[in-house]
């Protein structure tokens, strides 16, 4: 019988390895997009979606799975739902380089603390989902800390709120898709390439196109895709060996790095209005990540 426990704990450990990578990737991507900052954000996003098309399809090919793609393609009722998934999958990743090569780091990084209570409050409004007392005081602390923001500065963090409910809504809709997560990327980058190709057509047309022009924008474009889709490997192979509950806590790296990054790399401003808004909203995390904890986990209270 023992012998199956050094399997498992060297699962374990792989899968908080590979968490941390994907967390970590994500939290410093604001240092690969700077480097592209003479860029247009939509031309970015358009090589984005381009080479994670490419990328994603060798990897599909080299794991024999192109029937499940094939499969997905013949079925237009999940066809549909990706074509809405793919949009906001798009302007999500164009929003959030648009606010990193904006100097708002600080503000794309709110944007993905939110993300986590905005996903419960979708989940109340449209699967009925019913929140306990530790949700509903985490989503009003939230709340308090943007409202703080918002009247303080008298400035809405468009930019925030729009990456929170855009990721928000893109994962209330790919969850009532039964597809799994690469193949579904997949589609949805295949689904804009199309798109993408004719607006890097026409930008290299009139001369305004970045690609070809140095050595290292070139490099740094076509590695867009390698950027976007290894994390997210990554992250689906920490999904399949670590609790729920594990992966809720990792998932604050992302946003924590990003907040580093503006604060100490870049310089961007941090108020005492930011610390406080902040600061309702890491209360808030910290209440959400107890009390689900604590629900997966009733029989560790007795």
């Amino acid at each position: 019988m023992n012998t199956h426990l050094p399997a498992k704990s060297s699962c374990s450990h792989s899968g908080i390895i590979s968490a941390v990578l994907a967390y970590a990737t994500w939290g410093l991507l604001p240092i690969y997009w700077k480097l592209l900052g003479t860029v247009p954000a939509i031309e970015i996003v358009c090589h984005r979606m381009l080479w994670s098309t490419v990328f994603l399809a060798m990897l599909l090919l080299l794991q024999k799975r192109g029937t499940e793609f094939v499969k997905l393609w013949r079925t237009p009722q999940h066809l549909s739902v990706l074509v809405v998934t793919a949009t906001l999958l798009t302007f999500n990743w164009g929003l959030y380089i648009y606010g990193v090569n904006t100097e708002r780091v600080v503000e794309t990084s709110l944007g993905y603390f939110i993300n986590p209570l905005v996903s419960v409050l979708l989940g109340l409004v449209f699967l009925r989902e019913r929140l306990n007392w530790g949700q509903i005081l985490a989503v009003i602390l939230a709340s308090i800390g943007v409202v703080n923001f918002i009247w303080h500065l008298g400035v809405v963090p468009w930019i925030a709120l729009a990456l929170a409910f855009s990721f928000g809504l893109y994962g209330l809709l790919r969850k009532i898709v039964p597809v799994a997560p690469m193949v579904g990327l997949a589609m949805e980058t295949l689904l804009i390439t199309p798109i993408a190709l004719m607006l890097v057509g026409h930008w290299a047309r009139v001369g305004v196109g970045h690609l070809g022009s140095t050595l290292e924008i070139t490099l740094l474009l076509m590695g867009a895709g390698v950027a976007t889709s290894m994390p997210l490997l990554w992250f689906n192979t920490a999904a399949k060996q670590l609790r729920l509950s594990t992966l809720g806590f990792l998932q604050y790296v992302a946003p924590s790095l990003q907040l580093l990054l503006g604060v100490f790399l870049y310089r961007e401003p941090f108020t005492q209005i930011h610390l406080i808004t902040f600061g309702c909203i890491w209360l808030a995390l910290l209440i959400y990540s107890t009390t689900s904890l604590q629900m997966q986990n009733p029989q560790r209270l007795r």
